[in-house]
């Protein structure tokens, strides 16, 4: 099978590469628009964190400035902070009416928290926690991806199986139109077989049409999950097979989509980040204590005629009374903490639901595998048996009709059974929080 649907697909593509599914994944995970945009999340959670773990540090700021001015108050200040004030100076006519004077200032100040009530330590926390958030929405995206280029990828497959089983149901109409011709030249049958065969062949001729562009349609779609042109061209190397699965546990499926599924991940952490934003709030309640020091050069001409002076202090910073906001943004922190366990409850029980959905769909589709198979080598054989019978004269023309097409919906059944198949497995290890660039599924 393998090598017939390599040799149908490839041979317009003689001069493109082979490409497995595991291959397009990996491809997609690099190319992606989706998984780009995540990382970038990643990247920017990272510097919030960093942001966030500098609040700890002192601020440590430069500044220079040029004041030109005749204001008494500037004057008579900036001559003594420049270290410029004489005698001369106290005169009544200069204090009232000075002459304009340069200042060119150049200060150096440092603040640092002695004691914010924990408020540096919870941002960094919150910052850690959206950071992990943002991780797990990348994990989320990365495996939506996979799962996205599973299903385009066999869409592709099951489109050019379908249209091979197209193809072949159309060959067999041709050859069964000849039969009937021969048949009608032998006196054995009317017009009616040849005309009843050919309005056949004109039906299975539209489905092969039909097929056709939804192949193109498919190929289209793949490319659009890769992350890559819209018409570039593949060569699929992963055959429409039956996964060979072992007897799945439905228990170890719920259990690590309830420990591992991003979304399940996500609740729990929005829980945490809930409770460090409620102690955030409190915290605001205490007092806090910072320092504050500046150097300080003043000069009339920007390298001389000038003075420096220093200053330290510490400041005490106390809510008391905010007219009652405090109390309300407290009682809505614990709302929310309320709304995150909700939500994490939520969640559990959705992700177990998918697994089971996704479990029973893989069960199903396990089971129509070997119903179909049996029913395609029925309705083929039967089909041989009819045209013998009809080429002798011991058929009619509707049986013969009949057999053809159960035989082109039997294949149809086969493939959309292995098809579902393939892609309930890898639902079934997104659902569970399992599916990886290294899943056994994309085997």
């Amino acid at each position: 099978m393998r090598k017939s649907f390599l040799l149908f697909v490839a041979a317009p593509l003689l001069a493109e590469d082979t490409l497995s599914l595991r291959e397009a994944v990996r491809l997609a995970l690099k190319e992606n628009g989706a998984v780009a945009a995540a990382n970038a999340g990643v990247s920017a959670s990272e510097a919030r964190v960093e942001e966030a773990r500098a609040g700890r540090l002192p601020k440590l700021n430069y500044s220079e400035s040029y004041t030109r001015s005749n204001n008494p108050v500037f004057v008579f200040g900036a001559l003594l902070t420049q270290h410029q004030f004489g005698p001369e100076n106290f005169d009544i006519g200069m204090l009232n009416r000075p002459a304009s004077l340069n200042n060119f200032q150049s200060l150096v100040t440092v603040d640092q928290s002695l004691y914010d009530a924990g408020q540096a330590k919870n941002t960094l926390k919150s910052a850690g926690l959206s950071h992990q958030m943002t991780q797990e929405e990348q994990r989320r995206t990365r495996m939506q991806v996979i799962s996205g280029v599973v299903r385009a990828y066999y869409r592709v497959v099951l489109g050019a199986e379908s249209l091979k089983a197209a193809e072949q149901a159309l060959r067999s109409a041709e050859a069964d139109l000849k039969r009937a011709e021969s048949v009608r030249a032998a006196g054995m049958s009317t017009d009616v077989d040849v005309l009843s065969i050919r309005v056949h062949l004109a039906s299975v001729t539209e489905q092969r049409i039909q097929r056709a562009a939804e192949l193109d349609v498919a190929k289209s779609a793949l490319n659009d999950a890769l992350g890559l042109p819209l018409d570039t061209g593949h060569i699929l190397a992963t055959p429409l097979a039956p996964l060979d699965l072992p007897d799945l546990a439905l228990a170890s499926f719920e259990q690590d989509a309830s420990a591992a599924r991003p979304e399940a991940r996500q609740t729990r952490i929005a829980a945490d980040l809930a409770k460090v934003q409620s102690e955030a709030v409190r915290s605001a309640l205490l007092p806090q204590v910072t320092f504050h020091g500046a150097f300080e050069a003043d000069r009339q001409q920007f390298i001389n005629k000038g003075g420096a002076n220093w200053l330290a202090s510490l400041g005490l910073h106390w809510n008391l009374f905010n007219g009652g906001a405090d109390k309300a943004r407290i009682e809505e922190s614990t709302h929310w903490m309320e709304r995150a366990h909700a939500d994490e409850q939520r969640v559990d029980s959705a992700v177990r639901l998918e697994v089971r959905r996704a479990w029973a769909d893989l069960r199903a589709a396990q089971q129509r595998i070997e119903v179909a198979k049996a029913a395609m080598a029925e309705a083929e054989e039967s089909l041989r048996i009819t045209q013998n019978r009809y080429e002798a004269g011991m058929s009619n023309v509707t049986d013969l009709l009949r057999n053809e097409t159960a035989v082109l919906e039997s294949r149809t059944r086969y493939l959309a059974a292995v098809h579902d198949q393939r892609l309930a497995a890898t639902m079934l290890e997104l659902a569970a929080g399992r599916l990886s660039p290294d899943s056994e599924v994309l085997n």
